[in-house]
C-alpha cells in the first residue's frame, strides 16, 4: 500500500519538497547567527593591539542572556577560553598566555567586546564570541584574526676568489615575514639565483635567495640588486650589492718615455698593480743586482734623481698579495746628453749672425768686382795691348778679335827706341782672328784727305795727327777683350818686338779709352788724352807702360 502511495507522487514533487525543507533550516540558522554580530576578519601586526567586537541582537526581546565567553582556536580542534563575563560573578581570564593582555571594553552582556594588547604572532587564529541564552541555548559569532609581519630584509656580498666554478657571490633574505615574501634579482653579470623558505614556530616565514656565477677579475665591483616584495610593504624593497672577487695581482710599469738622456733629472717609473685584495708588498730590482745609488723608491714609485749609465738596465717590479705574486719588467736605454734647451736661442742667434755676415762679405766682394770691371771698360789700359815697329810679326795663339796700331820703323828720322819724329809712313793694323793667326795689314795714311786743316803741306804728320785720322777712329771703336791675363799680353808684345831682327823695339803702346759716343766726341777725347813730347812723339796720359 505504501509503495503504491509513493508511486503515485512524481519524482519532481519529491525533490521540490526536500528543497523547501533545506531552505527552512538554513533560514533558521541565519536567524540565529544574526543575533551575535562580530567582525568577520581582522589583520594586525606584532606589538600592536586589536579590538574584537561582539554584540547580541535580540529583535523580539524574548531571549534571556546568562553569560558570554571568548574562545580562541589557534588551530583546528583546539579551543581555549581567554575571557568570560558574568553579570553577577564578573570577569574571568582563564588562559595564562593572555593574562594582562586581554580586557573587556564594556561591562555588559549586550556588548562584550574585548581588547588584546601587545599582540604576538602566535595570537593569530579564530576568536568566537559565544552567548549562553535561555530558552534558545548558546548563540555565537566568530572573527578570524590574521597576524601580519613585516619581513626583516637584508642583502650581503659573499667574497669569492676568481675561478672556473659557479659559486654564491651574493645573498638576499626576507626574515620572519608573514605572509612569505618574494625575492627577485636584477643583474647584468649573467648569473642565476635560487630561493628557499623556512617556517617559524610563530607562523612567520623566512625567505632566502642566493645569486651564483663563475667569478672573474672583471666581475669585481659590479652590482647585482636584490628586490623584496611583500604585502606589508608599501613598495618593493631594493638593495644593490657590489660583488667582491679576489684574484692575484697583474702588474704593469708606466712612465718610461724613451727619452732618458745623460744628465736628465727626476725620471720616474710607476708600478701599477691590479689586485684584490690590495698588494701587501711592492719590490723593485734590476737585472744587474741592487738598485743604483741615484735611484730612490717610494712604494710603487721609482725615481732616478740623475740619469747616467748606471740606469741603462732592466727594472723589475714584483707585487704580492694573499693570492699570489706577479712581476713586470722594463728595459731603460740611456742616450747621449741633449743640448740645454736654454742655449738653443743663443746657438740659433749665432748661426743666423754668421750667415748674415757671410752674405755681407759676398755682397761686398761682388760690388768690388763690379766696380773694377767698370773701371776697365771705361778705358784703363791693360798691359797686353802694345804698339811696335816692324814689317811683320810671328803668329801666336788665339787672342780674340783685337786691333793694334803699328807705326812703321823705317824712315830717316827714327830714334833709337824705334819712334821717329817723322811718322809719315803707312798705318799698320794688327788683327787677331779665331784661326789663331795674326794678320798685319797696311792702310794708306789718308791724313791729308781728312785733316788738311791741321798741318801744312810741307810738314810731316805727327803721331798726334795719325791718332786723329779716320782709321784710328774706326780702330778705336772696336771693343777690346779686357779679360786677357798679363802673361798673354806680354807674349803678344814679345812677338811683335822680334820683327826685323829685334833691333827696333818700341815701348808698349797705350790703350785708347773706349768710346761709345759719336765720332766727334771720340775726337775730342783723343785730343784731351794725347800729349806731345819734345822729340815729336805723342804719349797718352792714361796709358800704362812696362
Amino acid at each position: 500500500m505504501a509503495r503504491d502511495y509513493a508511486a503515485r507522487w512524481p519524482g519532481s514533487l519529491v525533490r521540490s519538497t526536500w528543497l523547501v525543507v533545506a531552505a527552512i533550516l538554513i533560514a533558521a540558522q541565519d536567524t540565529g547567527a544574526q543575533k551575535v554580530r562580530v567582525d568577520e576578519k581582522l589583520e594586525a601586526y606584532p606589538t600592536e593591539s586589536v579590538d574584537l567586537h561582539c554584540e547580541f541582537v535580540d529583535r523580539g526581546g524574548r531571549t534571556k542572556l546568562t553569560q558570554v565567553s571568548w574562545i580562541w582556536e589557534p588551530t583546528d580542534g583546539q579551543r581555549d577560553n581567554i575571557a568570560v563575563y558574568h553579570p553577577i560573578y564578573g570577569q574571568s581570564f582563564p588562559n595564562l598566555s593572555f593574562k594582562d593582555r586581554v580586557s573587556f571594553l564594556h561591562n555588559t552582556l549586550e556588548n562584550p567586546s574585548i581588547k588584546i594588547s601587545n599582540l604576538r604572532m602566535s595570537d593569530a587564529g579564530r576568536y568566537t564570541c559565544e552567548y549562553a541564552t535561555y530558552p534558545s541555548g548558546n548563540e555565537q559569532g566568530t572573527t578570524t584574526l590574521v597576524m601580519l609581519a613585516k619581513p626583516k630584509n637584508s642583502a650581503n656580498v659573499v667574497t669569492v676568489q676568481a675561478g672556473t666554478k659557479s659559486v654564491v657571490v651574493a645573498q638576499c633574505e626576507a626574515a620572519e615575514g608573514k605572509p612569505a615574501a618574494t625575492i627577485k634579482w636584477l643583474a647584468s653579470v649573467g648569473g642565476n639565483h635560487s630561493t628557499s623558505t623556512t617556517n617559524g614556530p610563530d607562523g612567520t616565514v623566512t625567505v632566502r635567495s642566493e645569486y651564483r656565477l663563475v667569478p672573474t677579475p672583471a666581475d669585481n665591483g659590479r652590482e647585482v640588486t636584490c628586490m623584496v616584495d611583500q604585502r606589508t610593504q608599501e613598495r618593493p624593497w631594493v638593495y644593490p650589492v657590489k660583488l667582491s672577487v679576489e684574484y692575484p695581482p697583474s702588474v704593469s710599469i708606466e712612465g718610461y718615455d724613451n727619452n732618458w738622456y745623460v744628465g736628465r733629472s727626476d725620471a720616474t717609473l710607476l708600478c701599477l698593480a691590479n689586485a684584490n685584495p690590495a698588494p701587501t708588498t711592492v719590490t723593485w730590482t734590476t737585472a744587474s743586482g741592487p738598485l743604483p745609488e741615484t735611484v730612490e723608491v717610494d712604494g710603487n714609485k721609482l725615481t732616478v734623481r740623475k740619469v747616467d749609465d748606471a740606469v741603462n738596465t732592466t727594472f723589475t717590479c714584483e707585487v704580492k698579495n694573499k693570492h699570489g705574486a706577479s712581476r713586470h719588467q722594463i728595459t731603460t736605454i740611456v742616450i747621449e746628453a741633449l743640448e740645454d734647451p736654454s742655449s738653443a736661442g743663443v746657438v740659433a742667434g749665432a748661426v743666423i749672425g754668421s750667415l748674415l755676415a757671410l752674405v755681407l762679405v759676398v755682397a761686398l766682394i761682388a760690388v768690388l768686382l763690379t766696380r773694377s770691371r767698370r773701371q776697365q771698360r771705361r778705358g784703363y789700359p791693360s798691359s797686353g795691348d802694345s804698339i811696335a815697329t816692324g814689317s811683320g810679326g810671328s803668329n801666336g795663339g788665339d787672342y780674340g778679335n783685337k786691333a793694334r796700331l803699328l807705326f812703321s820703323g823705317t824712315g830717316n828720322n827714327s830714334s833709337k827706341n824705334g819712334t821717329g819724329a817723322n811718322n809719315n809712313g803707312p798705318i799698320y793694323t794688327y788683327r787677331e782672328g779665331c784661326d789663331a793667326t795674326g794678320t798685319l795689314t797696311e792702310k794708306a795714311n789718308d791724313y791729308h784727305h781728312h785733316h788738311l786743316h791741321h798741318t801744312s803741306p810741307g810738314n810731316a804728320p805727327t803721331a798726334h795727327d795719325i791718332l786723329l785720322s779716320g782709321d784710328m777712329v774706326e780702330a778705336e771703336r772696336r771693343k777690346f777683350d779686357l779679360d786677357d791675363s798679363m802673361e798673354d799680353d806680354e807674349e803678344r808684345y814679345d812677338r811683335f818686338g822680334g820683327v826685323g831682327g829685334g833691333g827696333n823695339m818700341l815701348p808698349p803702346a797705350y790703350h785708347v779709352r773706349r768710346g761709345h759716343g759719336s765720332e766727334e766726341e771720340m775726337d775730342v777725347y783723343l785730343d784731351d788724352d794725347m800729349e806731345s813730347q819734345r822729340d815729336g812723339s805723342v804719349i797718352s796720359r792714361t796709358a800704362i807702360y812696362v
